[in-house]
């Protein structure tokens, strides 16, 4: 379609997963149970993180940043899928919809640069592990995860003005359950190579530049745990690192899934599944992830259990 058939929109119309009015029911406390346990989880850990002062070494802060972002993640896309499921009216206004893709993208973009400052982080406890508290400094890695929250902050800034002053045509009926990149570009009358280029741009600073950081990081890692002489303490430097990585596996994978193929190839259908995934099911398993594998963290959760039994 050409610009001359474009309107002014004012609202998009999302489509989410069924029009099943008993199915939607179904969905809508499937999400609010995935929702409160995000919610729960998150809350917990970072609580705990800041209770206790065992936990307050780099890796933790790390975590609990991550929690912080998680937490904020869920709620940006949870509440409009409980609505959504709930009501007939499926309308999000325009600034609505450049509102919350604004807070997404950040939050996602912010979460691939602090999942790398974290594997930089478990590099250096591996590689020097006598030297990591000098190394691994409170002003250092208070600077890592002001960078990761402000190069998501301008990215997500870049992304959105790019793609909400791009001509939209047709019914501006989004086949998704958010305001999602992929279903805003179909929408589009037309994509000039400049926006092309600044997807690839985005694409290239915020997901492939961490993913390789990540990956460089954990060659090294693999180097210096080979250098280890005994198996115990090479399986107890792999076990630090096990919790850190499927994090990474899982919320790369599926951003990688969805951002990383040409639009031509894109399944709404399909995607949504996945999109579902990294935006709601993610937040509420890295909380599971980073205290089921960890001593700490259980220990930390049980003292305080003991202390509300005994009060």
């Amino acid at each position: 379609m050409d610009k001359e058939n474009s309107t002014q929109v004012e609202k998009f119309i999302l489509l989410g997963f069924t029009a099943d009015a008993g199915l939607q029911l179904v969905l809508f406390f499937i999400f609010l149970v995935i929702y409160v346990l995000s919610l729960l989880g998150n809350l917990t850990l970072s609580s705990l993180i800041c209770a206790d002062s065992r936990l307050h070494t780099p890796m933790y802060f790390f975590i609990g940043n991550l929690s912080c972002l998680d937490l904020w993640y869920a709620s940006v896309y949870a509440p409009k899928i409980l609505m959504t499921c709930m009501s007939e009216d499926k309308s999000i206004s325009f600034a609505g919809c450049l509102t919350q893709f604004f807070f997404s993208a950040g939050l996602a973009y912010s979460e691939c640069y602090l999942l790398a400052a974290m594997a930089y982080d478990r590099y250096v406890a591996i590689s020097s592990p006598l030297l990591y508290s000098q190394a691994m400094s409170p002003r250092l890695c208070a600077s890592l995860v002001t960078a990761s929250y402000l190069g998501g902050l301008v990215n997500s800034t870049i992304i959105t003005s790019e793609t909400f002053t791009l001509s939209f045509c047709g019914d501006s009926v989004i086949d998704d359950f958010f305001c999602d990149l992929p279903p805003l570009v179909k929408l589009a009358c037309d994509v000039e190579e400049g926006y092309q280029a600044v997807l690839f741009f985005i694409l290239a600073s915020n997901v492939i530049t961490p993913a390789m950081l990540i990956l460089a990081s954990y060659l090294f890692i693999i180097a210096a745990v080979f250098r280890i002489r005994s198996t115990q303490g090479r399986l107890k430097a792999f076990s630090t690192c096990g919790s850190h990585l499927t994090a990474v596996t899982l919320y790369y994978g599926s951003i990688l899934f969805i951002y990383s193929r040409p639009s031509t190839s894109y399944a709404l259908e399909r995607d949504k599944v996945v999109s579902v995934f990294y935006t709601v099911v993610i937040p509420m398993l890295n909380p599971l992830i980073y205290s089921l594998r960890n001593k700490d963290v259980k220990e930390a959760l049980r003292k305080i259990l003991v202390r509300a039994k005994l009060s």
